[in-house]
């Protein structure tokens, strides 16, 4: 597996996304310790959470599996998020959903994540959303001294547009290492929109979640579409799904895909999206289908 730097730490180019392991059937720790080592066996170390995942209770089930296996974690990066608060969990007392991006906020997250995780530290710790009342320089402050305690060992952000990005950075002394950001065959609007460019006009690699468009790239996409991954993966012996992950890959943003799904079928083959390697023609032939029309 192709190993990216992002600041002071290494990911593994496909990160294995947990954003739905409080939908499984089977939440026991056994078996989130099982797709855990099917992500270790492809060189998958990443993992990517979020403390709003499953209601803010998908932490704690990973947390359970270390507890229970804790040699996994050193085989392990552990990136987190913070900033919405919803009225689920531990703040089903909110009126209203929001995002909050205060230093006392953000410190009582990560304080919770470390606690629901049972880790030490959080290899990346990013900020969900971009919050309209955003102190940058309160913001900023409070992920320098995150980083500065070594609760936190880098920093960077989801969701966020340039000018976002920008605005916290500029309160910042620690660097912000990549911006995670809807991106599929289906979400391509960032390669054109400016988002793009940006992060790799100042070398940043992007990760890319939801990669797949949710379930929604083969029901949206057309029968074209759909034939042409399928041919393309089955002829480095996969399925459609490796195919447009690889048309992310080959991008030379060097985009990190977060990949999720609770199949253990599934997981054991997500690295086969590595092995294949498109053209030019091609990469141009799938964004046609996508588009609809020819480039102009």
């Amino acid at each position: 597996m192709e190993r990216i730097t992002l600041g002071k730490i290494e990911l593994s180019r496909l990160v294995y996304g947990m954003w739905r392991l409080g939908d499984d059937a089977d939440t026991s720790a056994k078996h989130v310790q099982a797709k855990i080592e099917a992500c270790l066996a492809q060189g998958i170390t990443t993992f990517d959470q979020a403390d709003i995942y499953g209601g803010y209770e998908a932490e704690a089930l990973l947390g359970h599996a270390l507890r229970a296996a804790p040699h996994l974690r050193d085989k392990m990066e552990i990136i987190t998020k913070c900033d919405i608060v919803a009225p689920v969990g531990r703040h089903s007392a909110v009126r209203v959903k929001h995002y909050d991006t205060s230093a006392a906020h953000i410190n009582a997250s990560v304080d919770a994540s470390l606690k629901d995780m049972a880790i030490d530290h959080i290899d990346m710790l990013l900020i969900h959303r971009p919050d309209p009342l955003m102190d940058h320089m309160e913001t900023g402050a409070a992920l320098d001294a995150l980083v500065a305690s070594g609760k936190v060992r880098a920093v960077g952000v989801s969701n966020f547009r340039p000018w976002d990005f920008t605005l916290l950075q500029s309160g910042m002394k620690t660097p912000l290492v990549t911006n995670q950001i809807e991106l599929s065959l289906v979400a391509h609007d960032a390669f054109t929109n400016g988002d793009i460019a940006f992060l790799q006009e100042r070398g940043i690699a992007p990760m890319a979640w939801s990669p797949l468009a949710g379930g929604r790239l083969l029901a949206e996409s057309g029968e074209t579409l759909r034939n042409r991954l399928t041919e393309i993966g089955a002829a480095h012996g996969t399925d459609w799904s490796a195919a447009a992950v690889a048309w992310l890959l080959h991008h030379p943003a060097r985009i990190i895909p977060v990949m999720g799904t609770n199949s253990l079928a599934r997981i054991s083959t997500i690295g086969a999206a590595m092995d294949i390697k498109l053209d030019r023609q091609t990469w141009f032939e799938l964004y046609t289908m996508v588009l609809g029309h020819e480039v102009a």
